[in-house]
């Protein structure tokens, strides 16, 4: 159980990491270009009842990491049931990543703050980000040390 705990606490720092490496690829990548990545990112307009409240930019960054940090979990659980994939972590963090950036990016046309739907130059800075996010867990799921024991579920 200890290593089990162990695990999830590692997963969720991989996350943490990863979704600041985001934050802040998004960031940078809207202050030189313009396309607004970052304040999709950070967009909640479009869920019930939160949607109308204007946060502060620090507690939109949180909403996004507690996402991050649920990814990286979502990746530990694979993990533990199929430890051999783990030798393609890389790969699949990374595709795994793309997909969700893929389905998230149709929620823009919810919002005014964030680029139109048809705006490819945002998709592809929006997938390449998301492809960055997943490499970063990947080489940490990968290279961790192997002495976490699986777990059944």
């Amino acid at each position: 159980m200890k290593q089990h705990l162990k695990g999830i606490a590692m997963a969720s720092i991989y996350g943490l990491i990863g979704g600041c490496v985001l934050t802040f690829l998004f960031k940078w990548t809207e202050s030189v270009t313009g396309e607004k990545v970052y304040i999709f990112l950070l967009n909640v307009d479009y869920i019930p009842i939160i949607g109308n409240i204007a946060f502060p930019e620090w507690i939109e960054v949180s909403f996004h990491l507690i996402v991050s940090i649920a990814v990286a979990l979502g990746f530990y659980i694979m993990y533990q049931l199929r430890p051999h994939w783990k030798n393609r972590a890389i790969v699949i963090c990374m595709v795994v990543s793309v997909v969700i950036g893929i389905a998230l990016f149709p929620t823009t046309a919810l919002s005014d703050r964030t680029p139109a739907l048809t705006n490819m130059i945002a998709l592809f800075y929006w997938l390449v980000g998301h492809a960055i996010f997943g490499t970063v867990l990947g080489i940490f799921f990968k290279f961790e040390k192997r002495s976490f024991h699986q777990f059944k579920i």
